[in-house]
């Protein structure tokens, strides 16, 4: 079984036991619970659901596993011949999360 879940924008597909990586969730710790109540779509084998826009009464429930920093980005600026250079950095901040189960 699996669900189509969807998180500040963004669509993730998860199955039970599946670990996941969301944008970084600041007031939450590790061992806490998550659930997810924007189920888009879930799907059984050849059965499934479509929401319009989500599927009712079926939630995702995850556990926080812990925060990680992403790939370092580096952001660059410059202008030609006016002597502009401006380097940035950047490390995107994301959640863990291990799927636990989907309840219908």
């Amino acid at each position: 079984m699996y669900a189509i879940i969807k998180d500040r924008g963004k669509q993730y597909k998860v199955e039970p036991g599946q670990s996941i990586l969301i944008d970084f969730v600041a007031d939450r710790n590790d061992a806490d619970q998550i659930e997810f109540s924007d189920v888009v779509a879930l799907g059984d084998g050849d059965k499934g659901k479509i929401g319009t826009p989500f599927v009712s009464g079926v939630k995702v429930v995850g556990e926080i596993e812990g925060h990680k920093k992403g790939n370092k980005i580096d952001v660059y600026k410059f202008k030609r011949r006016k002597d502009y250079r401006r380097k940035q950095g950047h490390r995107q901040r994301y959640t863990q999360v291990k799927i636990k189960e989907i309840v219908v």
